[in-house]
This record gives structure tokens, C-alpha cells and sequence, in this order.
């Protein structure tokens, strides 16, 4: 499986799992702000990542998964603030946040492996 394959079942998986965790924060405390802000960030990623396979130039790939790479990082702040405000537990923020390093980690990898073979 390639870079880009993975990153694109993955972001996708990640982004159901935002979704539903964004769902359940609106729903069972009544959370709008924080929730809203890791909808847009946390939905990103995969689009953006589907957008760079569109990509009209290397260039343009790159710019594109750089900016997932930006939403991934923003992600992981609006989860950290919603574990340490007690509206995510432990578990799950950790959880959630493992997943969000990975992103960071595969995005940061495919960037870098494109920018060797410019």
C-alpha cells in the first residue's frame, strides 16, 4: 500500500471518528465552540488529501498535503483543549490524539519523500 493510499483511508476513518465525537460533545454537552472549530480541522485533512490527488503539479501536491498538515496540527490543539477542559476524557482524547499523530506523521513523510524526487 502506498503513502497516499494510506493516508487516504485513514484520514477518512479519522474524519468519521471527528464527526461522531463532534456529534456526541453537541449533543451530550451541549459543546458548540471547541467542537465546531475540530469538525472543520479534523474534516479537512481528508479532503485536502483527496485534493492533492488532483494535484497539477508536484508543487502543487506538496502545497496541498502541507496544508492537511497544518489542519492535522490544528486538530491536535482543539483536542488537546477539549481533554484538558474535561469535555474529552483520558482515554478517548489520548486515543483521538494517537490518531492525529499518525496523520501527522504520514503527511510529514509523503511531503518529504516528494520533495527528494523534485
Amino acid at each position: 500500500m502506498t503513502g497516499k493510499f494510506v493516508a487516504r483511508e485513514k484520514s477518512r476513518a479519522f474524519a468519521l471518528r471527528v464527526v461522531k465525537l463532534c456529534r456526541l460533545l453537541q449533543e451530550r454537552d451541549r459543546e458548540y465552540v471547541l467542537s465546531r472549530q475540530l469538525l472543520r480541522s479534523g474534516t479537512a485533512i481528508g479532503a485536502l488529501i483527496r485534493e492533492a490527488e488532483q494535484a497539477e503539479s508536484r508543487a502543487d501536491f506538496v502545497h496541498k498535503l502541507s496544508v492537511a498538515l497544518k489542519e492535522a496540527s490544528e486538530t491536535a490543539y482543539w483536542l488537546d483543549l477539549l481533554t484538558e477542559s474535561g469535555y474529552l476524557d483520558s482515554v478517548h482524547g489520548q486515543s483521538m490524539m494517537s490518531d492525529t499523530e499518525e496523520l501527522l506523521k504520514i503527511l510529514t513523510a509523503i511531503i518529504r519523500t516528494t520533495k527528494r524526487r523534485r
